[in-house]
């Protein structure tokens, strides 16, 4: 007897090579057109109209009329997971591209999963929200503690509000590039969306890449140390994914 849903119908939607590109530029949780969607897909306007009727008829995409524009977009967080933990099984398969695009250190810095901060700054923020205590781990994931619960506060952040979103609080979520986790969840939204209001990210137009600004790397410099036995140092900072990589 077969049980269960019916994946073969998904995966052979999102196995095919010019819908997989226009689902991952989506995981930047950005509205995208259909010419849009083209060019990074490399097919013609005709061609990405038809993929992107399969997808949404599939609801993997939900579509937004504006005006005489049609916008584009995940239909929600269960597929931005999907799709992550898609690419962490194909990374860590050895399923890479042959020619890395000229992005491919910046992603691996710094992007967007989907609504949340990833990449090696997104690893050590996680790691270090929990080594200062501010989050510790739980049965259902990551629970914040009362001195956490203080921070996101000093942050601009009220968790007990965070709480009662219609998603989970905070919970790890594999990062695909560094096979450790970043912090997901609603507390990590909330996070990302402070630093872009603060100016001290902002996002490439066209990929998920985050860039930090001057001021936006000391500003996490602090949120980040000073770790326990760490040594105090009147040098500058160095930027911050430079920590604890050494040869790079």
């Amino acid at each position: 007897m077969k049980d269960g849903p019916h994946i073969a119908r998904i995966a052979a939607l999102i196995g095919d090579s010019a819908r997989a590109e226009v689902l991952t530029a989506l995981m930047a949780d950005r509205a995208l057109t259909a010419t849009e969607l083209a060019d990074i897909a490399g097919v013609t306007k005709q061609t990405i109209s038809a993929h992107l009727a399969k997808l949404l008829d599939a609801g993997l995409l939900a579509v937004e009329n504006q005006g005489r524009h049609r916008y584009f977009r995940l239909a929600g967080r269960d597929v931005a997971q999907l799709l992550e933990s898609l690419m962490n099984v194909a990374f860590r398969a050895g399923a890479v591209r042959l020619r890395a695009s000229p992005r491919e250190p910046a992603l691996r810095r710094a992007r967007v999963c989907y609504d949340h901060l990833a990449g090696e700054v997104g690893v050590q923020l996680h790691e270090a929200l929990l080594r200062q205590g501010y989050l510790h781990a739980a049965d259902e994931g990551l629970a914040v503690t009362p001195a956490g619960a203080e921070w996101f506060a000093h942050q601009g952040i009220d968790t007990t509000a965070a709480a009662r979103q219609r998603r989970m609080l905070c919970r790890p979520c594999l990062d695909w590039s560094e096979r450790r986790h970043h912090l997901g969840g609603a507390l990590g939204a909330a996070l990302l969306q402070r630093l872009l209001e603060r100016g001290w990210a902002r996002r490439d137009k066209d990929s998920r890449v985050l860039h930090f600004s001057a001021e936006g790397e000391l500003a996490l410099r602090a949120w980040l140390a000073p770790a326990a036995g760490e040594a105090a140092s009147n040098e500058p900072p160095r930027p911050l994914a430079a920590r604890g990589r050494s040869g790079r």
